[in-house]
């Protein structure tokens, strides 16, 4: 067995790449999911009528017209009227090269499987698997003395070792149980390594069952979303908490509910968000008092009543694959924060603070929830209503560090931005107050002076640089 193959935690294998993001199996999907830090892409592999190597699931077109009948000219010109331009394999090899990432090819077409072979050589690509749900499919592979380890998905049902004799990975497609993690007992565990042979996991999605995974000695873990397989862990050392400015809204519209999802999968602590408020009183995450930029509609938000808000698509405008994303209510990111264990950071904007802290109440998130407004007022009401309201000050809005740290009757944390005087911070951690560094650029010396400064909370756009830079510090993560 390679010993790539026996790797000290799962590899993350993203499923048709980042595909909660992306159409699967399309360029833009594999880009991103190696932004998410997946160590594998998994590609569909089928052949055209004029024998080029496609990454495409299914067995038709969307015109239902068989893909091995179909030209790659065709296919791609279908394709790209969808807004899911089918990459010939090439592409995505030549991607994954630049990138440093593994090739896991699934065949979904027989005739697909030597040549997928030949062009991984080609390409000089040493991490990669072939597999297919087809037995007879991977022996070919055997047969040609193909270098590369062969992987045998196997069916709820099949006896794993029996389906899968003679590959090197066993991997097992149990998604659909309700709890597959628990039939991935030890003494599974123990039989592959007995038989030499390494165990991938089908794509999983739902964190409680992912947290169970990923401590199993398994060769990978795949997944539509390649961040959840090993999200952030702070340092050791340096406990720093990380906030996600609007959600990872580099991946996903942001302030939507998908944006706040992949901040989480991810590993960030708190999602920031924004508020407005409907005209019949409903608080909505979003940025702008208008519509216009960031979803479908147009006009004023405080003009509208909530049922015609509901309707709006909120994220075709930052990508297709997105269409149909409502705009989220204030209760439905706190009920999504809760699900996870996470927090909230709200920006009040336009929202009456009595409705937001109700909204907070009425979730129990008191205590996972801080608050920040532009206007000081709103925060000293806030605090008025509620004193053990968690409310942040911000160092640039005040002329001395004094009326920073007594703002508000005293904040729970103060921000800094990078042009701000650091050489506050000691007064500031003898006084007990944390502080946030805001950073929403992607300069790897300002981030490089943000680690070196050890905050105890930062927020970013870019947890996945930040993560890079914790490395290059030599702080792990």
């Amino acid at each position: 067995m390679k010993d790539w193959l026996k790797p000290p935690k799962p590899y993350a294998i993203a499923h048709r790449g980042a595909s909660a993001y992306a159409p699967g199996n399309t360029l833009r999907a594999f880009d991103l999911a190696a932004d998410l830090g997946a160590d594998f892409f998994e590609v569909d592999v089928r052949l055209t009528a004029d024998d080029i190597l496609v990454a495409h699931h299914d067995a038709e077109t969307a015109a239902g017209t068989p893909v091995a009948r179909t030209s790659f000219d065709e296919l791609r010109t279908e394709t790209a009227a969808a807004r899911c331009r089918v990459p010939a394999l090439d592409e995505v090899f030549v991607l994954a090269v630049r990138r440093g990432i593994g090739i896991y090819a699934e065949i979904k077409d027989a005739r697909a499987a030597v040549p997928t072979a030949r062009k991984l050589a080609e390409h000089g690509i040493e991490r990669g698997v072939i597999g297919a749900f087809d037995p007879d499919t991977v022996r070919r592979l055997e047969a040609i003395g193909s270098p590369y380890p062969r992987a045998v998905l196997v069916p709820l049902g099949a006896e794993p070792f029996a389906y899968a004799e003679g590959a090197e990975i066993v991997h097992l497609c149990w998604e659909r149980m309700d709890r597959p993690q628990d039939a991935v007992t030890p003494e599974l565990l123990a039989e592959a390594e007995a038989r030499e042979q390494a165990v991938a996991i089908w794509h999983e999605e739902d964190p409680a069952r992912m947290a169970a995974l990923r401590e199993m000695p398994v060769f990978g873990i795949c997944s539509d979303m390649p961040e959840l397989v090993h999200p952030f862990r702070a340092p050791p050392d340096w406990r720093v908490r990380t906030v996600a400015h609007r959600g990872a809204n580099t991946v996903a519209p942001e302030n939507t509910l998908p944006a706040a999802r992949c901040a989480f999968a991810a590993g960030f602590d708190v999602v920031e968000l924004d508020l407005q408020q409907s005209s019949d009183g409903t608080l909505l995450v979003i940025h702008d008092g208008t519509l216009d930029r960031t979803t479908d509609g147009t006009g004023p938000v405080r003009a509208q009543r909530w049922q015609a808000l509901a309707e709006r698509d909120a994220g075709s405008w930052f990508a297709p694959h997105f269409r149909g994303t409502p705009l989220p209510r204030l209760a439905d990111m706190l009920h999504l924060a809760k699900s996870w264990g996470r927090g909230i950071y709200i920006e009040v904007k336009e929202a009456e603070p009595e409705s937001v802290l109700a909204t907070v109440r009425d979730a129990e998130m008191l205590e996972d929830v801080f608050f920040w407004d532009h206007r000081p007022e709103r925060l000293s009401k806030l605090r008025a209503l509620e004193p053990a309201a968690r409310v942040m000050s911000r160092r640039q809005d005040f002329d001395t560090l004094e009326e920073t740290m007594e703002a508000y009757g005293g904040p729970s944390l103060i921000e800094y931005m990078p042009e701000d005087d650091w050489g506050d911070f000691e007064r500031v951690r003898k006084a007990g107050i944390p502080i946030m560094v805001c950073y929403m650029g992607r300069k790897a010396d300002v981030m490089d002076r943000v680690i070196a400064a050890r905050p105890d909370i930062v927020n970013i756009d870019d947890l996945f640089l930040f993560r890079e830079r914790l490395r290059a510090a030599g702080l792990g993560a």
